[in-house]
């Protein structure tokens, strides 16, 4: 497994805001699937929400490597990108109550609202190996001058 990499504080503040990330994992045949996701930070890991058994729970298992990225919403030219390695997956009631506090989050509502009948849940855990927050300092408004 690659080194682990800390986060800084600008970036665990993103974590900390209802943002939507976007989880990139491996499909088995070596494609990238992009899904959007809610995260947050606990101990220094990110930790993703999933159902058991979904593309992005199947992918982890088989290939624990994943990037997060971010577009600051109110900065096109700002981004965020989280390599890591997923190192460890929890199931049951802890996955579960973790759905509930990112929907109350995220949504302003406990419990989550959109469970359906016989869903397994399972997070995610990231342990950061690499850390990129980019803020470009160009103004997109004014080109450059030759």
């Amino acid at each position: 497994m690659p080194g682990r990499a800390a986060l800084s504080d600008e970036v665990a503040a993103k974590l900390a805001r209802p943002l939507t990330w976007t989880l990139a994992t491996l499909d088995a045949d070596g494609w990238p699937n992009l899904k959007p996701v809610w995260a947050e930070l606990r101990d220094g890991r990110v930790l993703v929400n999933t159902g058991h058994g979904w593309a992005k729970h199947r992918n982890c298992v088989r290939d624990p490597r994943v990037t997060l990225g971010l577009i600051e919403p109110g900065n096109a030219y700002e981004r965020v990108e989280i390599r890591g390695e997923v190192v460890e997956i929890v199931e049951g009631p802890e996955a579960e109550e973790q759905l509930d506090g990112l929907a109350e989050r995220y949504l302003g509502i406990r419990p989550y609202p959109w469970r359906k009948p016989g869903e397994r849940r399972v997070i995610l855990v990231i342990a950061p190996t690499a850390v990129v927050h980019h803020v470009d300092d160009d103004d997109p408004t004014t080109l450059p001058v030759a």
